[in-house]
């Protein structure tokens, strides 16, 4: 890199997530989530995926959610922190169970509405920018129990009331918004992203692809409802990212490659462009499904598009068509990936390619034309304190200074580039594993995978090294030597 290309408007920040910061789980009127029934340890990973056994809370278990980091409480030290390295934005979610506490109540609570507008005049005070994902992988249990979350078409109607009052409220004060968190995880962990719960005898298939339908009308009528409420503010999609390669130029790794970003892209394909892709449509006439839709929803679909999209991007993937190569599967990644032998891979298993994340935002700018907004990247890892108390996290650093110069790139490629937050800018509770040891903040926070700790906050020298970045607007970077 020899040139700074951010721009001056560019939005640099951190994003975090309600169920995995607030704690305050039956705090202020909130009601219980699909994620606050996530426990840490062996079973975790099967109740994501839709195999939960009951939806009760077990008292044996320990769920990593109820207290989080504390954030419900701790708000203002943290924001603080967040101004200290000189944020213009901060991502956060809401709880639809703190607003709505059965999802679908006659009133929404007004003592949850009242923390967020604490939450948000909290962040203006400091020239922070909220930036609000409406829902992030957060369903009220009242409504996985009644209705089995978004296999019921009702949750259209409920989510779109929720967000009308969301825009109601924070009018004038939340410029930015987003429909659903990487809203291909429904594929992967149906619990975790959607609250979807599996019968015997389902077709999993299917009931995702009717979900997903349902989902996609809700977030076409959110788009409609934004721009009738607030016209001056922006409504976006967010996906689950990262690029597939094809193991070899053989042509069948490379239709593989595109099968699987099709996977992703469906998604953001109706967000974006209005309609189902013709994949999709040849999909579901091969498998004989009638997806039902109701009279009206490709209208909706095509004429409440999102006004940008905003993605995660942690690693590439690579996929083949080879049996042998095929059983080379990377370990601790919810996208399967075979190994790629150019690249390292992090403490969880997770491939470091920093030039990936310019390739998947060149992808999606060239397939879409609007507006990206790079919504979360980071790095899980061990932290150890030194001799001294402090950490020196150099391994971080040269993760994210990596990834922040290939976004250059793609600027000076023309990808229009509204922001960048990085994941977790103070250490939270892991969506995956529920651990606390996989961290990825600039500060630490003092609890253990128990849940025991002060939860007193820490810098580590992160911490300064993106100070710097965002107060020279990225210029920092050109100095920067990087092993990634």
């Amino acid at each position: 890199m020899t040139t700074t290309t951010f721009p001056k408007s560019f939005l640099w920040g951190g994003a975090i997530a309600a169920n995995q910061a607030e704690g305050g789980y039956r705090e202020g009127g909130k009601g219980l989530t699909n994620v606050d029934l996530l426990p840490r340890g062996e079973e975790r990973f099967s109740y994501m995926k839709g195999n939960i056994p009951h939806l009760e809370l077990q008292d044996d278990l320990y769920y990593p959610s109820h207290e989080a980091i504390d954030f419900y409480h701790r708000y203002k030290e943290d924001i603080k922190l967040f101004a200290e390295m000189g944020f213009k934005c901060l991502r956060v979610s809401v709880s639809w169970a703190r607003i709505f506490p059965n999802g679908n109540d006659a009133e929404p609570n007004e003592e949850g509405l009242t923390f967020y507008e604490n939450l948000f005049a909290e962040l203006k005070a400091n020239g922070i920018e909220p930036v609000v994902t409406i829902a992030h992988f957060d369903v009220p249990v009242h409504l996985i129990e009644t209705f089995g979350s978004w296999k019921g078409r009702e949750l259209v109607g409920f989510y779109e009331t929720y967000a009308r009052t969301l825009f109601n409220r924070f009018k004038g004060t939340v410029k930015y918004w987003m429909t659903f968190n990487e809203i291909n995880m429904l594929f992967h962990l149906p619990f975790l992203g959607a609250g979807i719960v599996f019968k015997e005898g389902e077709n999993r298939d299917q009931v995702l692809y009717q979900a997903a339908h349902h989902q996609l009308v809700a977030s076409a009528l959110a788009v409609k409802a934004l721009h009738e409420i607030d016209p001056e503010a922006q409504i976006g999609c967010m996906l689950a990212a990262g690029v597939t390669y094809p193991y070899s130029c053989n042509p069948e790794d490379v239709w593989a490659g595109i099968e699987r970003d099709r996977e992703s892209y469906f998604f953001i394909d109706v967000q974006s462009r209005g309609a189902y892709p013709g994949y999709a449509k040849r999909f579901f006439r091969e498998q004989e499904w009638d997806l039902h839709m109701e009279e009206g929803d490709e209208d909706i679909l095509k004429a409440h598009t999102v006004d940008y999209i905003g993605f995660s991007y942690y690693s590439s993937r690579t996929i083949s068509r080879d049996p042998e190569i095929l059983g080379k599967m990377t370990a601790g990644n919810v996208f399967p990936s075979v190994k790629n032998p150019h690249l390292r891979t992090s403490e969880w298993g997770w491939t470091i390619d920093p030039k990936g994340i310019r390739i998947t935002a060149n992808q999606l700018y060239d397939r879409y034309q609007k507006p990206l907004f790079v919504v979360e990247n980071g790095l899980g890892a061990i932290d150890e304190p030194g001799a001294d108390g402090e950490i020196n996290d150099a391994y971080r650093i040269d993760y994210l200074s990596a990834h922040l110069r290939e976004l250059n790139e793609a600027i000076k490629d023309g990808v229009q580039l509204l922001g960048y937050t990085c994941w977790g800018p103070i250490d939270i509770v892991s969506a995956s594993s529920g651990e606390m040891k996989k961290r990825y903040g600039y500060i630490h926070v003092d609890k253990d995978n128990e849940g025991n700790g002060t939860l007193n906050r820490s810098k580590k020298a992160s911490f300064d090294w993106y100070k710097q970045v965002i107060e020279t607007n990225g210029a920092a970077l050109e100095n920067e030597t990087v092993k990634s």
